[in-house]
């Protein structure tokens, strides 16, 4: 099971507004419904927008925007995170040969650092949208409202039950999985190909021992607590959006 799938359903399991009580998430079906009833409302070109990484200790949180084309459809559309990497590959190659359009925007660790991992995954979805080629003339994202002049509607868990969701978390995933191999090029002390970057024993132990790197978020807990000379303050940066 990926590190970050693990670590969203530990997460998931404990509602910290319930007085730490088990959380039951529903469970959908991903399917195009939202789609087709703004489509017989006229909108055209209906994106799909979601962000990866938002939990993780290092790099960029990576967003994608997807309009998927009615006239050519995908199968085995879901949440990236629930498709194994070499599905999730096939997929994110149909989805940008057969999309209407597609777009990618990523906010590196310091902007995180400097305004918050919930307004940089926000910054990196509105980014997204803008870049559509057409532009949409609807907008559903993944459970957060966007600063955009555009109609739109959150929907919670829409990575899992929507198909333009799912369709950008499978290529903000796909991208940003490829960064982290990247990098674990330049920083092959911390394995970051395996873990891409989340909190994991093999990760921690990374970072206690040769200290975080320019690229890891100084303002997440884990990071700032093992750093040699951190730059930041002490901050509640993981707890500062839920899942």
């Amino acid at each position: 099971m990926p590190h970050e799938l693990q670590a969203r359903r530990r997460k998931a399991s404990l509602d910290p507004e319930n007085d730490g009580q088990v959380r039951i998430r529903r469970r959908w079906k991903c399917q195009a419904n939202t789609e087709q009833e703004l489509r017989a409302r006229g909108f055209r070109f209906i994106a799909g927008a979601d962000e990866v990484g938002r939990g993780s200790l290092f790099g960029a949180v990576v967003a994608a925007a997807v309009i998927l084309s009615p006239e050519s459809p995908i199968r085995g559309l879901n949440d990236s995170k629930q498709i194994e990497p070499d599905r999730r590959e096939v997929l994110a190659e149909r989805i940008r040969e057969r999309a209407v359009a597609w777009s990618v925007a990523a906010v590196d660790a310091s902007t995180i650092d400097r305004i918050n991992i919930y307004q940089a995954s926000r910054l990196a979805m509105k980014t997204a949208v803008l870049q559509l080629n057409p532009a949409c003339d609807f907008v559903l994202v993944d459970a957060v409202p966007l600063e955009v002049a555009l109609p739109q509607q959150p929907l919670v868990q829409g990575d899992e039950r929507c198909h333009a969701i799912a369709a950008a978390s499978i290529i903000a995933k796909v991208y940003r999985d490829k960064l982290m191999c990247e990098w674990d090029q330049h920083y092959p002390e911390y394995g970051l190909a395996s873990h891409k970057g989340y909190q994991t024993p093999e990760h921690m132990a990374a970072i206690r021992k040769f200290g975080p790197t320019p690229l890891h978020r100084f303002s997440f807990e884990p990071v700032r607590a093992a750093a040699f000379h951190s730059p930041m303050a002490q901050d509640r940066q993981m707890e500062m959006f839920a899942v």
